[in-house]
């Protein structure tokens, strides 16, 4: 299994302090992925949204299609990170290109014009985002 599948299928736990209740685990399979509303061929699995946070950070999965991209687009507000799990592509930030792979770390500072372009075999990664992005 790899190891984006792991967390996809794994659990998640929101601290007390988070939720204001006690800590129950949740099945991440659970979880339903959804489609991008913009970008055809991008999915996204909200795994801690704004509603567990108070705001204050949200936590997703993101599997991007072969082939397929998160077209330009701007967070005005938020700061925005990307952990590449599997997979490969290319991260066009203002003036700079980043290639994508497993291991890859980006931030995204808020108000950042940037485009996201999966690979032939696609690209899974992990996009948390300061303030909450939902």
């Amino acid at each position: 299994m790899s190891i984006f599948k792991e967390f996809e299928e794994g659990k998640l736990y929101l601290s007390s302090g988070l939720t204001g209740t006690e800590e129950q685990p949740v099945d991440a399979k659970s979880i339903a992925w959804s489609p991008h509303a913009k970008f055809d061929g991008v999915e996204l699995k909200h795994l801690i949204t704004a509603k567990d946070t108070e705001g204050v950070f949200s936590y997703h999965l993101v599997r991007i299609a072969p082939q397929k991209k998160i077209g330009l687009h701007i967070h005005n507000t938020q700061l925005e990170t990307h952990e590449v799990i599997t997979g490969s592509g290319l991260c066009k930030k203002a003036d700079q290109e980043i290639i994508y792979k497993a291991g890859t770390l980006s931030v995204l500072p808020a108000g950042i014009e940037h485009e996201v372009t999966a690979g032939p075999d696609g690209l899974s990664l992990f996009a948390k985002f300061i303030p909450a992005l939902c």
